[in-house]
């Protein structure tokens, strides 16, 4: 079952894909046919993709639907991937809490910086990346406070692939 903040996330992903393609497609057609462009089209779609990729990484993972490793780890015991889990969630966190810690310094550096053609923050850019970080890092902390506790169930330890209709 979908939350709010996960149905919000994919509309936002939506969103940012339309814009992206009607920039890029717009501007080719424009250059094609009438050998001009939109000046800030590249900029934009830039700093779309990157908010696209990193939130869209954050909601690919609140689904378990990263790559992995399940053809070897299937193989071990259910201790042998309770300890595989744990320490991959663990690595990643300090991963993740590293990445927000140095994404949170470049936020407020960027504030004060402005992109060349929009003039828009990059501050704002790399929000997303701060946005992202934490993200992951709330989720492995669940997943690990999960695994402490008893609560993970062994069906849980091999993240699987989830279908779309899901």
């Amino acid at each position: 079952m979908k939350t709010l903040v996960t149905r919000a996330a994919e509309g936002l992903l939506i969103v940012l894909l339309a814009v992206m393609v009607v920039l890029v497609f717009g501007n080719v057609v424009l250059r094609y046919f009438f050998n001009s462009g939109i000046v800030f089209s590249e900029e934009v779609s830039r700093f779309v993709f990157m908010w696209l990729t990193l939130i869209g990484a954050l909601v690919v993972m609140k689904d378990n639907a990263h790559l992995g490793m399940s053809s070897l780890i299937d193989r071990l015991g259910e201790q042998g991937q309770r300890i595989c889990r744990f320490l991959s969630d663990a690595l990643t966190l300090a991963c993740c809490l590293l990445l927000a810690h140095g994404t949170w310094a470049q936020v407020v550096i960027g504030m004060d910086n402005a992109a060349p053609v929009t003039g828009v923050p990059l501050g704002l850019v790399f929000l997303s990346l701060l946005i992202s970080s934490v993200g992951m890092a709330l989720l492995l902390a669940h997943s690990l406070w999960r695994q402490v506790t008893g609560r993970m169930p062994r069906e849980e330890l091999v993240p699987r692939s989830v279908s779309a209709g899901e």
